[in-house]
């Protein structure tokens, strides 16, 4: 065991991770996978059985946790009820007026993305799954749209807590902030756009069978329950967050009052029986999905009571390395590590604004703060761990390895574009 914990943090996180993805690849259950995957950390980093019962009970019973399992279930509840009800058909049908099979596939994915809603991904998978299978992609295509294009905001949109945090830790205007990091979304959607050459082609353009092109009203009308959630999630969440400051779940609170009118008004609007809300309420992803993230959780708590990204970030920091090493590798790890935006930018900002700092480039700490997000973000994207990408392969069947097919290249080009800029930013420009 001393031998154990004598090894590098980063190698000890590899094993982990080299763990999870065999149980994966072995058909173990996600939730089963992460739970091995907690386990294996805790033993790697010399956390005794009682350390490690006391951070899964921390986890389980911490609020956010919680809310973050019951926002996940309201919404599986009110997607499984828009499609039992047929308000879901109703409404891809009245999407489909505009003709546009790709705009079909990304405008839910993209649409939802506007809303910081964990485990969004599940929102959206219904529309991509339709939409998919009328152009024939295969389930690992459609996850991947699915997952791609519902993050195509997060680099810049300020409703989303990471872009919040990186500015209150930076001092940076928000204002300024915008602009510099909104050519990044320009670029992912450029990077998802080339994926969709060539994936076929609607087949009601085949027979012909299209409504009036100009009519919306119908797709706006069954469109409100979503937009219920986006304007009253919000709303509630920041008149809560402001109110209440103690109140640590505020946002998600609001979010569970704004899913939960919702999934009221679409059994009310369209008179759904006992049994259709019965199934709805009863769907069997409920447990799986609740159980990973439980898991995932979890996993992430292990990860903080054993200070492994600390520690990490410690061992990087000493090494004779040039500054846009460090602010490439460490978000880029932390992301990768934890898949959660809040995480790599609240472990690693300050840190590296300390080090911009000590090398004496406070004058250019925007670019590269640029590129500790772009590169972070890259992480979370790739990250096996990302709940997203968990709850998007697993609505669509779809198999890991072959999701990542489309995800690496994408994520990697993202992560060298940020280089580019943040040479331009720095030493063309002199912001």
């Amino acid at each position: 065991m001393h031998i154990i914990l004598e090894m590098p943090a980063l190698l000890r996180i590899v094993i982990v991770f080299v763990c999870i993805l065999i149980a994966i690849r072995r058909n173990l259950s996600l939730g089963n996978a992460f739970l091995l995957g907690a386990v294996t950390l805790g033993l790697l980093f010399g956390l005794g059985p009682i350390a490690m019962l006391k951070s899964v009970l921390h986890a389980v019973l911490d609020a956010k946790t919680i809310s973050l399992a019951v926002i996940v279930s309201l919404i599986l509840i009110l997607s499984s009820s828009m499609e039992i009800s047929g308000q879901m058909q109703r409404l891809l049908g009245g999407f489909g007026r505009l003709k546009s099979p790709r705009l079909n596939l990304i405008f839910f994915p993209a649409l939802i993305g506007l809303l910081p809603m964990p485990g969004g991904a599940v929102f959206s998978a219904p529309m991509v799954k339709e939409f998919g299978a009328l152009s024939g992609l295969k389930p690992e295509e459609m996850s991947f749209i699915n997952y791609w294009f519902r993050h195509i905001w997060e680099y810049w949109w300020p409703l989303y807590p990471g872009v919040l945090l990186a500015i209150t830790l930076s001092d940076i205007s928000l204002w300024i902030f915008m602009p510099v990091m909104f050519p990044l979304t320009v670029v992912v959607v450029i990077l998802g756009m080339s994926f969709l050459r060539g994936t076929g082609t609607d087949k009601r353009d085949e027979s012909g069978d299209h409504a009036d092109a100009t009519s919306l009203a119908p797709f706006l009308r069954e469109l409100l329950p979503i937009a219920l959630v986006i304007v009253l999630g919000l709303g509630s969440g920041v008149i809560l967050s402001k109110s209440v400051p103690a109140f640590t779940v505020a946002k998600e609170s609001g979010l569970i009052f704004a899913l939960s009118v919702a999934i009221v008004m679409v059994w009310r609007t369209n008179a759904m029986t006992h049994t259709q809300v019965k199934e709805a309420l009863f769907n069997p992803q409920l447990l799986n999905m609740i159980y990973m993230v439980f898991a995932i959780l979890i996993f992430n708590g292990m990860l903080e009571e054993s200070h492994a990204v600390g520690i990490i970030n410690s061992e990087l920091r000493i090494l004779p390395v040039p500054l846009a090493f460090l602010v490439i590798v460490l978000p880029f790890l932390v992301g990768g590590l934890v898949a959660i935006t809040m995480a790599f930018v609240g472990s690693t900002f300050p840190i590296l604004i300390a080090l911009v700092n000590a090398f004496g480039q406070s004058g250019h700490l925007l670019d590269y703060l640029m590129l500790a997000y772009v590169s972070g973000y890259a992480g979370v994207m790739l990250s096996p761990l990302h709940l997203c990408l968990i709850l998007s392969n697993e609505y669509f069947n779809a198999d890991l390895p072959a999701v990542y097919r489309y995800i690496l290249p994408r994520a990697l080009a993202l992560l060298a574009f940020g280089i580019i800029y943040f040479w331009i930013l720095k030493d063309v420009i002199g912001i």
